[in-house]
Parts: structure tokens; sequence; C-alpha cells
């Protein structure tokens, strides 16, 4: 197959008074080629990319004489000259000068550094960034760019690319470039040096391919953009996993940067956050998806559910068979009842931390709402927090508990506050963790995030995402719990949540207020995941609580 610059020498050729410029790049220091130059004129979305030996060849033919044509690469001072002079120059040698590198000696203690994961990180196969140099050549050289926005100073260790497809007849050729911010686009690039890859497919490791960058000494601080341009035509298809309803960067060659608001490429960063580091002002999208901060790592925790007994427990399990569900429980020690609710698309599992103490001083009994864990439900109906509460009341009447006690996060606790309203003389306390009262108490780049999941599922219209949508639409739709109705619970609750929970702080303390026999605690340097971050305060409040 020919050459990219020789398809674009090709194609000038024949076309009417074509003015095809031919040339090789040189480093002026080095005496040596320059390879995989970005040649064309400024503000325009065409031109081309020199070879492996630094040869290139561009149609200039239709520019206006007075633009500049611009040559970059990463490691040298940028080239500009005016069209009407570099016409003048048939079979030129360009010859690029050297940047001076200052490079800055960084000392910090290791124990100081913390390991984070930035960026998007979907491994769909619906949503797709595809890179295919046969069905679209003049979109094919373009660049592709995600922003991210260090709050503290860090060092990028690996940056990441997940791949849903990959093929091709030769290694793909692939530039990854590292630009700062302006105005909120992408606009120099401060790499000190180029950095390409020939990516080929054992490269991709379970849909991702990880570039070692460590050897670069990357630091970053405030916003910057990470892109990817690739440099040679192959035969195949490359297909980029994708982000609907998160904002990406297009810009081809030297055009303007274009915002894509409808998918963002899945590139995510590996980073050593310097925790010493003076914080900038601007902490949100820290990471460059609009819920860091917001909802933290967990993934320590759901492996240690996973590894528990708790969810899965045939010793301790049984089934409550009703009319469209068969609702999944587990049953735990002596004394007083006390019935454990879990958030939207939890689990049983996510109670690990508190079945072991709290059995200790209650017959807990574990429920996985329907739709969710191991119960299973096969109405088509929308959920409802009410039918929830209704469920929890068969099972306590299926046990024979006239009256229990309820301990609910998130959705749980959701589902608490409705038990308490329709069965009030079945409650005798309720502890409420990180629950609202109405959507709107919600922080509103979860609620944005939860619509972007919900026009995602309804442009997959996939089947088997029936049950994930109702749980989406019900975060979204419900509760609508008013102040009279809460006014009416007359048995004591605790609400908690924590000072950076999802749950807006003012509408926490507004439940609490409007409920008469309320006690409020916000938790301090907490989020919405306190049962896993806080368990150990969490159980001491609960047995607290219910033993006074």
């Amino acid at each position: 197959m020919k050459k990219l610059n020789t398809l674009f020498f090709l194609l000038a050729a024949c076309s009417f008074n074509a003015q095809v410029i031919s040339g090789t790049v040189i480093s002026k220091n080095e005496k040596q080629p320059v390879p995989y130059v970005k040649i064309g004129v400024e503000k325009e979305n065409a031109g081309t990319v020199s070879d492996e030996k630094g040869n290139f060849s561009i149609d200039l033919s239709g520019f206006d004489p007075s633009r500049k044509l611009k040559i970059e690469v990463p490691g040298y001072e940028s080239y500009a000259e005016t069209v009407q002079n570099f016409r003048k120059h048939n079979q030129q040698q360009v010859f690029l000068q050297e940047k001076v590198k200052n490079i800055k000696e960084v000392n910090i203690k290791a124990k100081k550094l913390v390991d984070k994961n930035w960026g998007v990180n979907t491994k769909t196969k619906s949503v797709l960034y595809s890179v295919n140099p046969k069905l679209k050549k003049e979109d094919f050289l373009g660049e592709t760019a995600l922003e991210f926005n260090a709050s503290r100073r860090s060092k990028i260790k690996n940056i990441n690319l997940n791949i849903a497809s990959y093929t091709s007849d030769k290694p793909v050729l692939m530039r990854y470039s590292l630009y700062t911010e302006k105005n909120g686009f992408p606009d120099q690039n401060i790499l000190d040096e180029e950095i390409t890859v020939e990516l080929t497919e054992d490269m991709i490791k379970d849909g991702t391919y990880t570039l070692d960058v460590n050897d670069h000494n990357i630091w970053v601080h405030g916003k910057f953009f990470i892109g990817i341009q690739f440099l040679k035509e192959f035969d195949g298809k490359v297909n980029i996993s994708a982000a609907l309803f998160r904002t990406g960067f297009l810009r081809k060659f030297y055009g303007d940067w274009q915002k894509m608001t409808l998918a963002a490429p899945a590139i995510h960063i590996d980073v050593k956050v310097d925790k010493s580091a003076k914080n900038i002002k601007d902490e949100t999208a820290a990471s460059g998806d609009d819920l860091e901060g917001l909802i933290p790592d967990v993934s320590q925790y759901n492996m240690e559910s996973k590894n528990s007994v708790y969810g899965k427990n045939e010793s301790s399990g049984n089934y409550l068979q009703l009319k469209d569900t068969k609702l999944y429980y587990e049953v735990y020690g002596e004394g007083e009842p006390l019935f454990l609710l879990h958030g939207n698309s939890g689990s049983i599992q996510d109670f690990y931390q508190q079945i072991p103490v709290l059995s200790r001083q209650f017959k807990v009994i574990a429920v996985d709402t329907r739709g969710q864990g191991k119960s299973i439900d096969t109405s088509e109906r929308d959920f409802t927090y009410t039918q929830f509460a209704e469920d929890v009341k068969m099972l306590a009447d299926k046990l024979g508990l006239h009256k229990i006690n309820i301990a609910g996060w998130s959705d749980g606790g959701i589902t608490g506050l409705e038990f308490a309203l329709k069965y009030p003389e079945n409650l005798n306390k309720l502890v409420a963790i990180g629950a609202n009262a109405f959507p709107e108490g919600v922080d509103d780049r979860l609620i944005s995030h939860m619509r972007n999941q919900l026009l995602v599922l309804d442009i997959e219209n996939k089947p088997g995402k029936f049950n994930e949508r109702r749980l989406v639409e019900i975060m979204l739709n419900e509760p609508h719990i008013s102040k009279k109705e809460m006014a009416k619970i007359q048995s004591p609750v605790l609400v908690i949540a924590g000072d950076k929970d999802v749950i807006k702080q003012d509408h926490t303390e507004m439940i609490a207020k409007q409920i008469p026999h309320a006690e409020l605690k916000i938790y301090k340097n907490a989020t919405h995941m306190i049962p896993f971050e806080n368990a150990d305060e969490l159980n001491a409040d609960i047995i607290k609580f219910l033993e006074k």
C-alpha cells in the first residue's frame, strides 16, 4: 500500500495548476531527518505528516498566500512561514531547531504520593470513536483530546486507552500530546520530546492499551489535555470506546479545536498525586470527571464485600415468594429485629462490616431489594420506594415480626422513610443514612450524571438493561415526601449523612428538622459511602441509638 505522503502527492499532481511542494524535515542540531512531523496551514483542516525519513509532499493549491504554513513536532521549536514564501522552495530541506530542555528536579517524599486514576474508563462496545483510514481520509489525520484538571501537582505514570476492537495489516502509529488550556480548549503542546507508539494487537490487554510514561517525568497542575493522533494509513480499523454525553475535543490538523459534547474517548491516566502540594482554587472535576470528589473510589470495599460470606450464605439465606418477585434475605443473631436495607444497585454484601457487629445484639435481617442482589423481579412496572416498603412489611409479616427497626442506606433510607409513613404502627426506630426526601436534595452533578446514564440506556435500547433503567429512573423521579408528611412521622429517627455526601447538607438538615423525634449527625470528612468508609463509627451510632 502506498504511503500517505505519496498519496497526497499523487492526488495533488492530478489537479490543475497544483502546487505540490516536497521536501525533507531535518534536525538543525543533529542533521538527521525528523519523522512524523505535522505540516499544514494554520486554521485549516488539511495537511500531511512526514514519513519515517522526514520526507513530505503537500498541495498548497487554493490556500491564501498570506496564511502561515506550520510545522510542529514535540521537542522542536515550531516552524512558520507564509504559504507564498514556502511555495518558492520545492525539494527543500526544512530545518527545525531543537528546544532547550530545562529539567527541574522534584523532591517529594514517597509517602505523600497517592495513586489515582482519572478520566474516562468505559469499555463499552456500543459507543465508539472509530479510526478507519479508508472510510474518511480527510478525517483520518485528525486529533482527539480529553480534558483533565489536577487540583494538586501530579505525576503521570500511565496513559491508558480503552480499545473495543483492533484490526490492522501493520502496527498502527499513534502520537500522544499534552496540551495546556486556554479559554476551555487545548492550547500549547508542553511535551519536551516525541511520544509515538507502534500499536499492535498483542499490546492491548483486557481491552486497554497502557502506555508507561514514567520516564518522561511529566508533572501537571491545573487544567490540561491529553491528545491522541494517528499518523500513518493502515488497512483496517481501530475502535476506541467512548462515553456518551461527556465532552471530548477534536481538530483536523491545524484547524480550530471543536468540542464534542455527544461523546468523549476513553482516555484515562494513572497518576501519583502530591498530597503535600498546594491545592489550587478550582477543586471541581479534578479528574476530568464531573463526579471526582463526589463519588470516592470504593473498589477496595467492593472487593472485600464480595469475598465475605454475606449475600451468599446458604445457611442464613432464604427467599420470600411474592406475586412478582422472589425476595432474598439473610438472618443473623437474636434480639430486637433490625432490617438492613442497602442502596440503589447494591446488595446485602454492602453491609459486610455491619452484620457481624450488629448481629451480636440484634436479630439482623439483611434484605436484597427487589430487582437487586439475588432478588428477582418479573414485573414490568416502574420501581417505587413505596413498593420497596411494602416488600419489607411482607417479609416482616412472614417472620412474625410486628414491630421492627430499620437501618437504611441511601435508597434503603428512603424506603425506611416510606415505611414510617405507611406502617407507623410497625416501626420502632429508623436510622436513615444518606437519604433524600425528593430528587432535588441530590447533588446536581449526580443528577446530571444519572440523566446522561438514562439517555445512554435509551440509545442502547437493550432488553437486558430494563432493570438497570428502572433503577436509574427511580432515583431521578422519586421520592416525593413533603415536609407535611415528614412531620407525621412519630417514630424516633436518626438522620446521618457525610459532610461531603451526594445528598445536599441543607437537605439532610431539613429532613431532621421536619421529623418531630429526629436526631441529626453529620460525619466529618465523610462521603456518601459511610457504611464502607466509616463502618466503626456507624456501627457504634446505630447501637447507641437503638439501645436508648
